[in-house]
């Protein structure tokens, strides 16, 4: 009897060290509820609208299913992995896979960690965690500006644009990440990525180059109370086959359904394909205090397009935004934020063009991981040269969120 339980008690023993050893994790977000808004603009043929309204999902988080594991190697080495794709819960399909995060990596428990596959930038890890909204997917966000229509891929758009956000690029494929440990309060992070293909076509064309390539740094400190961010990425473009020059301008005339993007370039950088013949580099600051009784936001941030082919034609988007968020009850939280921000291009008509963006929003929280929530956003851009026109958003939406 005493060997049988011995032999019971080691058998146990070795499957704790082994599951402590290696686990996976699975986690996700359930955001549905009312959605709904209006948009506006004028045109050479007069003004237009737009009204939206529907049972939608993802407005306070983008809703989404994801799995993270680890492996402990030993002598404080561990590998470490993470799939995660968005889904749609008011869609009949749930989901069409797409990639939201894809890496494997190592992780030296004195040095930081080393990550391959699809992965966020370090300017959208940055806005995460110093944004009042809390990159929410409603308007009124001057950082991280987003259009109704990307709400469950419903309604009205406005202001949309193939990287969900024409502030800054989020993540990009093929990307290797570096990540150091906490260092007296400072955490730098790394990253390059590339794509390069160099085709020669005997008797034919079609050759030439497809180079997409690009790096970036981000440094995070932290003190006490206070946390500060500085983060610079640059993403390179070239495709001498098509000899493609890429031109810029701000949002063109807004149509009946109200669907313009503010960053209309076709060559701007993709998270999936990459530019076409464009330099595109992105600058974010930001910092944040915790007084206790709320915690307030700074940010700012520039993006700059410019043509590889044509270096006088460019696009830049500047952008300044403070916000507020406090819980005003223990169950009770809210936030409030209010930006402006500028479009200067170089181009036809050098058109120019200033918006101002503000939000506000409340969260009842049930418990810690299932909340009620109701958001307010609005934003407005000036009229400009040539065919820019004057043009504005207001969204709404209230609804329950799970974490899982």
């Amino acid at each position: 009897m005493k060997k049988s339980l011995l032999a019971v008690a080691a058998i146990g023993a070795f499957a704790s060290a082994a599951q402590a050893q290696s686990s996976v994790t699975v986690y996700g977000i359930l955001d549905v509820g009312y959605i709904g808004g209006n948009v506006r603009g004028t045109t050479g043929s007069g003004p237009s609208k737009g009204t939206y309204s529907n049972i939608g999902s993802s407005a306070e988080s983008t809703s989404r299913l994801g799995f993270r594991g680890t492996e402990d190697l030993g002598g404080g080495m561990s590998a470490f992995f993470t799939l995660e794709t968005g889904i749609q819960p008011t869609n009949a399909t749930a989901s069409t896979f797409n990639n939201r995060q894809t890496f494997v990596g190592l992780k030296d428990n004195k040095i930081g960690a080393i990550s391959f596959g699809t992965q966020y930038t370090p300017i959208h890890s940055a806005v995460a965690v110093t944004s009042a909204n809390q990159q929410n997917n409603m308007v009124g966000d001057a950082i991280y500006p987003i259009a109704p229509a990307n709400n469950g891929n419903q309604g009205v758009g406005q202001f949309a644009s193939t990287s969900n956000t024409d502030s800054y690029t989020i993540r990009t494929a093929n990307m290797v990440k570096l990540q150091s440990n906490n260092v007296a309060g400072f955490v730098g992070t790394a990253f390059y990525t590339a794509n390069n293909q160099d085709t020669t076509v005997r008797s034919s064309t079609s050759g030439g180059n497809n180079n997409q390539n690009g790096w970036g740094v981000g440094v995070n400190y932290t003190w006490q109370k206070l946390l500060v961010t500085a983060n610079y990425q640059s993403l390179n473009s070239r495709q001498t086959a098509t000899g493609t020059v890429t031109t810029f301008a701000p949002a063109t005339a807004s149509t009946n359904t109200g669907t313009t993007s503010t960053l209309n370039a076709a060559g701007i950088w993709s998270n999936a394909t990459g530019g076409s013949n464009v330099r595109d580099n992105q600058m974010y600051f930001a910092a944040t205090y915790d007084f206790g009784i709320l915690k307030a936001y700074g940010q700012y941030i520039n993006r700059k397009a410019t043509s590889q082919l044509t270096s006088n034609d460019y696009l830049s988007r500047t952008a300044q935004q403070i916000g507020v968020r406090s819980f005003i009850t223990p169950k009770i939280e809210g936030w409030a934020s209010a930006g402006t921000g500028r479009y200067d291009s170089f181009g036809p008509a050098n058109p120019t063009v200033n918006f101002t963006a503000y939000q506000l929003g409340a969260n009842y929280w049930l418990s810690k991981r299932t909340n009620l929530y109701t958001i307010f956003g609005s934003t407005q851009q000036s009229s400009a040269s040539g065919n820019q026109p004057s043009i504005g958003a207001n969204n709404y939406a209230a609804g329950v969120r799970h974490t899982f």
